[in-house]
């Protein structure tokens, strides 16, 4: 629903004075702002509804609609500066092509954002009123205190002749009523970035919540959904794939082994020469089975990428690929300090083994190369062979099974294969 800059949680540092005047100029100019699209936004309203039955009111609302989106539109250009965060503007979606006049006007009346712009031009007036009103008379009472004697000469008399410091008690003093001025005006020079911050993070933080933040959840509702069901995906990808390894190689063998064993009890006192080649068959087929059940065990939770880090785990996914592999991988990555998560380092594990399966089976490569490149906040994994190409992410696939334990874990992978090759898929995680 809405589109930001990948790392838009990230908060950009700004300076006090320059964030002060930033913070000053959003609450200033809010006021008028905030006033011209509440009187056009609650006119249009009235204007809509009331003629809404006599056929003009449905193109009024549309068109107060579109008003309070370019007031909101504004507004969503202003309150990222205040909150140090990038901009972001949710996405409208316009009437399909050839629509009638009617689906025109009706298009934007039916998302859900549109209104919230228009309750954002109603409710935030009174919020832009009273930050306006607090910022303008703190930084009056914060200039006009610190230049307490120009001050002093110029503010009027009481009735009685009497000053502001008279009446709460300093006396006749000059010196007095300088001191007590002076000191409400460097308080309030003190406190003023406090003051103003809040005031522009208050009209701030409930503009971006009715401006974007609603879409943004609902964006990010959307991305767990998909991540939950790629997970499951992923998942019941991983059993169905054990099943049928362990039916086709470790319960086979177990089956060929009770027949020799069988077949050697048969044989026992009868024929020892027949015997002895049962027996060392049978030896055979456990060893083999023995050497399946570790192959499939690495395939559920390697050990070499738990004890010794992602460098080793996937060195020793190159040395078993069948296709040359030329790896580049931080060696950091295996220290205890520059180990990643463990659901990260499994993702870029089973993402890499997976990649190298299919370069061993389907590319017709010779050779391949492998990267991984540590960033601040994701990991980015390039597998690249110079095959047949070809490859995508179709269901069915094994690059589909790929992408769906990829996205589980908040990732994503792309494919760039033409056909002739080279082929390169790129998997991006976050960590």
């Amino acid at each position: 629903m809405t589109s930001a800059p990948a790392g838009a949680a990230q908060p950009l540092r700004v300076g006090v004075v320059r964030q002060l005047g930033i913070d000053t100029g959003y609450t200033l100019l809010g006021f008028p702002l905030a006033t011209i699209g509440f009187v056009l936004v609650v006119t249009g309203l009235a204007a809509g509804l009331g003629t809404l039955v006599i056929g003009i009111g449905l193109p009024v609302l549309t068109g107060t609609v579109f008003v309070a989106r370019v007031f909101a539109d504004i507004e969503r250009l202003r309150f990222p500066a205040v909150l140090r965060l990038p901009r972001s503007r949710p996405t409208f979606h316009g009437a399909p092509r050839g629509a009638g006049v009617g689906k025109r006007l009706l298009t934007p009346l039916t998302q859900a954002q549109s209104w919230l712009d228009v309750v954002h031009a109603i409710l935030h007036f009174p919020i832009a009123v009273l930050a306006f009103s607090v910022v303008f008379s703190w930084w009056a009472t914060a200039i006009t205190g610190t230049v307490s004697i120009a001050w002093d000469w110029s503010i009027p008399r009481g009735p009685d002749n009497r000053s502001l410091a008279q009446l709460v008690g300093l006396g006749d003093s000059a010196w007095a009523r300088i001191g007590f001025q002076t000191a409400i005006g460097l308080f309030c020079l003190l406190t003023l970035p406090v003051v103003v911050r809040l005031c522009a993070l208050a009209s701030a933080q409930f503009s971006r919540f009715l401006l974007t933040g609603v879409a943004e959840m609902r964006q990010t509702i959307t991305v767990l959904t998909e991540q939950k069901a790629a997970a499951a995906s992923a998942e019941a990808a991983a059993l169905r794939r054990l099943e049928r390894d362990i039916h086709d190689g470790p319960q086979q063998r177990l089956v060929r082994l009770s027949m020799d064993l069988s077949r050697a009890r048969q044989q026992v006192g009868s024929d020892p020469g027949t015997l002895r080649a049962s027996l060392d068959e049978a030896l055979q087929q456990t060893q083999d089975t023995l050497d399946e059940l570790r192959a499939l065990s690495r395939g559920i939770a390697p050990p070499i990428l738990t004890d010794r880090g992602l460098p080793s785990a996937l060195a020793a996914l190159a040395v078993r690929c069948t296709v040359p592999v030329e790896l580049a991988v931080d060696p950091e990555l295996g220290t205890p300090a520059g180990r990643l998560a463990a659901t990260v380092e499994t993702t870029v594990y089973f993402a890499v083994a997976e990649a190298l399966t299919n370069v061993a089976k389907h590319s017709g490569a010779a050779h391949c190369w492998v990267t991984v490149a540590d960033g601040p906040s994701r990991i980015g994994v390039e597998i690249t062979d110079d095959g047949d190409g070809g490859a995508h992410l179709a269901k069915g696939h094994g690059l589909a099974g790929l992408d769906d334990r990829v996205r589980a874990a908040g990732g994503g992978l792309s494919v760039r294969s033409p056909l002739g090759g080279p082929t390169t898929v790129a998997v991006v995680v976050p960590c």
